[in-house]
């Protein structure tokens, strides 16, 4: 059996074994609008979703559309998201992403990752983050978690996110890119951590390659 289907045949198993144990919920940023979830989503960055929706919660009282990002000083925009950190990137990445947003798109958030991945501050990541939880469109999304178990359970060689989406693409069928991310997110936040991964309390520990391996990187 070569290793693309070996890989198919893991991604197969950890997939119908998570499936039932995590939550349906594409996201755990809090949001109304598909502009929200963007500018949550930007936030997110090297920081925890239970943080950003605090910052959030009062953030979006003050920022209710793109034009609001660009009313303000950077200096001010960096004060009211400070919590979230590398603030003064993410202040700037609010304000080009909500400028070119009016200019390219009338302020509408686009449906399609290359007319997303145009906007300052958006990546692969956070396009298709947003257009699996709004638009249910198929995307596979590529953060630490999914970086880090991808690699760990040998569904990849790669160490590039971009690559890496591409390989989960290629072993998965695309009704679950966006579902298969969502569980290698949660296992990756409650079991499968960084520093120190819960062999014992895993459930797809058999199939892991590093758990076998205890070579976890």
């Amino acid at each position: 059996m070569n290793s693309i289907k070996l890989r198919q045949k893991s991604a197969g198993k950890i997939f119908e074994i998570l499936d039932p144990v995590y939550t349906r919920e594409k996201t755990a940023l809090v949001y109304k609008t598909p502009f929200q979830l963007l500018v949550a989503t930007i936030l997110s960055a090297q920081c925890t979703d239970t943080q950003v929706n605090k910052v959030t919660e009062t953030l979006f009282k003050k920022y209710t559309k793109p034009a609001d990002f660009l009313s303000v000083s950077q200096e001010e925009l960096e004060k009211d998201i400070r919590p979230t950190g590398f603030y003064k990137n993410k202040a700037k990445s609010l304000i080009g992403c909500s400028d070119a947003l009016i200019k390219l798109y009338e302020g509408k958030i686009p449906q399609t990752l290359e007319e997303l991945i145009k906007l300052p501050g958006v990546g692969r990541k956070t396009a298709n983050c947003v257009l699996g939880a709004v638009y249910d469109i198929p995307g596979v999304v590529v953060d630490t978690h999914v970086k880090r178990l991808a690699k760990r359970m040998g569904l990849t060689e790669e160490t590039n996110p971009d690559k890496i989406e591409l390989d989960l693409q290629k072993i998965l069928p695309e009704e679950k890119w966006r579902r298969f991310s969502d569980l290698l997110i949660y296992h990756g936040r409650s079991i499968c951590k960084a520093r120190k991964p819960n062999h014992e309390a895993c459930q797809v520990n058999n199939i892991c390659s590093s758990a076998k391996n205890h070579d976890c990187i």
